[in-house]
């Protein structure tokens, strides 16, 4: 048994943001040019996505609960 349900829109934000985060710490770093406006369709992008995609979860989930309320097959 899992100790919490399973979040994909968390599993998506995570990614989205660690990687705005390293983009920008390898620019603050030297390493590469990013420019400015990259973070902006970056965390946007990714938070819209997780968002479609936690909004999904629930409805599937919703839907399965209310299943298995209904009458018995019996």
């Amino acid at each position: 048994m899992p100790r919490h349900e399973f979040q994909p829109g968390k599993l998506i934000a995570g990614p989205v943001l660690i990687l705005a985060g390293v983009l920008y710490a390898g620019d603050a770093g030297g390493a590469w040019e990013i420019p400015w406006f990259v973070a902006i369709p970056l965390v946007t992008g990714g938070l819209c996505l997780a968002g479609a995609v936690a909004l999904l979860t629930g409805r599937v989930r919703r839907r399965r609960r209310r299943g298995r309320t209904g009458a018995d097959p019996a």
